[in-house]
């Protein structure tokens, strides 16, 4: 290749960034608040958490995004019943697959050939496919976008910090355990590490009714995430009972506050999403571009 052509390479990737960043910036300017829902570990509940939220608000009528940052494990469609779907687009981007009334989602298991087929990627590659999650798709104007990250502290979440520069804020899942406790401790750092600012923590998990008494037992103890929250200085958003048919309905493919408006799983629920809507209108989330 000769000198004058690599400079008209260059100048071409140079528009090409130019470009991007300018779609990314677009996008962005559209959606009103961004809240990345976060957790130490897996295992705690986190996507039931960002499932059912984002099911929550869209049912308030608010315009809801739903981005599954889980690049190796998107397990987002499943919980709506959708495992796989093809994506549509054109020169303006991505159509975001429509789940809800109000309600759009875009995750990497779309992308897939198959649910059992692995992602192998490094930092770089996830960096790029989040920022085409971003940027790319067509979101529209939104009231909320919430970010259903990957359990820890690594490439994902610091990828989307990076990238929105204006998070409002993280919400953290835990359950009452002492390993899950240590863990969401970090990532409450970690987020202001990125700063970005801490919504509260959830403890989820937080005791089983008994069907028959009704009786709560403590299966995992309580009360650890209240007294993290006091530790740490964050708001404690509130506890989320134990109850089989969460499980159940995320299996089936339909988000539970849904199927069950008027349990106390779901009172929970939407009070952890008033206190987040109450959270990021008071910090100073700008109206929608």
């Amino acid at each position: 290749m000769s000198q004058k052509e690599k400079k008209a390479s260059t100048r071409t990737e140079e528009e090409k960034r130019q470009h991007e960043e300018e779609r990314l910036v677009e996008r962005l300017e559209k959606i009103r608040h961004k809240i990345m829902v976060m957790s130490g570990k897996g295992g705690v509940g986190k996507s039931t958490v960002a499932v059912n939220l984002a099911a929550i608000l869209a049912k308030d009528g608010h315009y809801v995004g739903l981005l599954d940052a889980d690049i190796h494990g998107p397990n987002v469609p499943k919980m709506f019943g959708v495992d796989w779907r093809p994506l549509r687009g054109g020169d303006d981007g991505i159509q975001p697959v429509e789940i809800l009334p109000n309600l759009k989602l875009i995750s990497m298991a779309f992308l897939l050939p198959n649910p059992d087929s692995p992602v192998v990627w490094r930092g770089p590659i996830k960096h790029t496919a989040i920022r085409q999650f971003l940027g790319d798709v067509k979101w529209g104007d939104l009231d909320f976008l919430i970010i259903d990250l990957p359990p820890g502290t690594g490439d994902e979440p610091l990828s989307v910090a990076h990238l929105i520069k204006g998070v409002d804020g993280s919400i953290i899942v835990t359950t009452p355990q002492d390993v899950a406790l240590l863990d969401s401790r970090k990532t409450v750092n970690f987020s202001r590490m990125l700063k970005v600012p801490v919504i509260g923590i959830v403890e989820n998990m937080s005791g089983l009714r008994c069907p028959k008494c009704g009786h709560l037992i403590p299966l995992f103890k309580m009360g650890g995430g209240e007294k993290a929250s006091k530790d740490l200085k964050v708001p404690f958003l509130g506890r989320i009972p134990i109850d089989p048919e969460v499980v159940q309905k995320s299996d089936s493919g339909t988000p539970y506050v849904v199927s069950y408006p008027d349990s106390e799983a779901t009172k929970a629920f939407e009070n952890i999403a008033k206190r987040c809507k109450e959270h990021v209108e008071s910090h100073g989330g700008g109206e929608k571009g």
